[in-house]
């Protein structure tokens, strides 16, 4: 997504099985690639991943302009 990813924007790269299609790739996004799996990010299920991710997205929203 050559301008970034809007949240709540499913990433273009996410396969039907919700994985990413350039994981390792030099081309993969510098912010997805600093992402570092941790109890606090993963939660004991996927429900609680997602959950976090949408936190970080909302956190991390561009300020609107009137």
């Amino acid at each position: 997504m050559p301008q970034g990813k809007p949240a709540g924007v499913r990433c273009a790269q996410l396969d039907d099985s919700e994985r990413c299609r350039i994981f390792g790739h030099p081309s993969r996004p510098a912010v997805c690639a600093s992402l570092r799996p941790s109890l606090e990010m993963c939660g004991t299920r996927r429900s609680e991943a997602l959950a976090w991710l949408r936190r970080l997205e909302i956190q991390t929203q561009p300020a609107a302009t009137p």
